[in-house]
């Protein structure tokens, strides 16, 4: 009976043992950041662009519509080599077809459209972040002024709201919000197939990086990311031209907001003389529904660590156990 119990106890005192010193060393491992983030983005859609066909990355990046994206963040690293980052950022996102230096090619349709956009943004990302360099590391505790290239993908939620300019009969601007006019029949009728739009969407974010640490708590980060999204209506253009009448038959004969989203639906006339052309009519191509919009940011973060070793074991310790 006293063996049984003795090695019982021993037991326990083992598994005890283990535990505690498992437990002690993740606490003293654990660190976390907080920092803060700037920097360009520009948005990757249907409108704006560069000669020849339109696409949705870098090669049809309008630089004159760049704006500054902020952002704030806070990361848990349990491993040197990982660490998984929430994010918040906010912005704008616009594209001008009007912008469009036009060589005589394929994006003289574009240029001729003359839709606009702008809208505000903001965003939370969580990602995970890998560091392979690490492995290559003597001492990877030791962060002091040391460059690590990584990599980053995760998932986020966006929020957008198109709004472009309407110009009423005096020639004043104003600008309005695009999705309530259902400006390629979202949501009509006599359009069943063409499904009306969320303003708040999924995106899948990745990118590249590159942090230099000035000591164990301060560093700084260069990154540039992209965003796959699942909507292809951030600029509100997707599909093809409706009639101006489907405006008048939704939103009433004599409606305001049927002049206005007449216009905002086709803006070709504005410039081309004021003359609508053939290719603009309903059932003609708008936008490009099978590429859907994208978005990305190139910017420098500042983060400081927080916990790890020396705050490690001032308040976890194992019961001290005698024989």
């Amino acid at each position: 009976m006293k063996k049984s119990v003795r090695s019982s106890l021993l037991k326990t005192m083992a598994a005890t043992a283990i535990v505690c010193a498992s437990l002690t060393g993740a606490h003293a491992q654990m660190k976390y950041e907080i920092g803060i983030s700037a920097g360009p983005s520009n948005f990757l859609g249907d409108l704006g662009g560069n000669f020849g066909q339109g696409q949705k990355f870098i090669k049809d990046n309008n630089i004159e519509l760049t704006r500054v994206m902020p952002g704030i963040y806070f990361s848990v690293i349990p491993s040197e080599w990982f660490n998984i980052r929430g994010q918040f950022n906010w912005g704008k996102l616009e594209g001008d077809d009007a912008v469009i230096d036009t060589k005589g090619g394929l994006e003289t349709a574009r240029k001729d459209r003359n839709q606009h956009f702008k809208s505000p943004l903001i965003e939370f990302i969580v990602t995970g972040e890998f560091y392979p360099t690490v492995f290559l590391e003597q001492d990877p505790e030791d962060v002091w002024h040391k460059f690590r290239p990584y990599a980053l993908g995760g998932v986020g939620v966006f929020r957008f709201n198109p709004r472009a300019q309407y110009i009423d009969p005096n020639g004043r601007a104003t600008w309005v919000d695009l999705k309530p006019l259902r400006t390629e029949g979202q949501g009509m009728p006599n359009y069943p197939n063409v499904k009306e739009y969320s303003l708040t969407q999924i995106n899948v974010p990745y990118g590249l990086g590159i942090k230099y640490f000035f000591n164990d708590r301060v560093n700084v980060s260069f990154e540039i990311v992209n965003r796959i999204t699942f909507t292809d209506y951030i600029d509100d253009v997707s599909g093809n031209y409706i009639a101006d009448q489907d405006f008048y038959n939704y939103f009433g004969a004599g409606s305001a907001t049927a002049d206005i989203a007449r216009q905002m639906a086709n803006k070709a006339a504005f410039a081309n003389g004021g003359n609508y052309l053939p290719s603009y009519g309903p059932g003609d191509k708008r936008g490009t529904p099978t590429n859907n919009d994208a978005y990305y940011s190139t910017v420098l973060k500042l983060g400081i660590r927080l916990g790890g070793e020396r705050a490690a074991y001032t308040n976890t310790r194992c019961p001290v156990i005698r024989f």
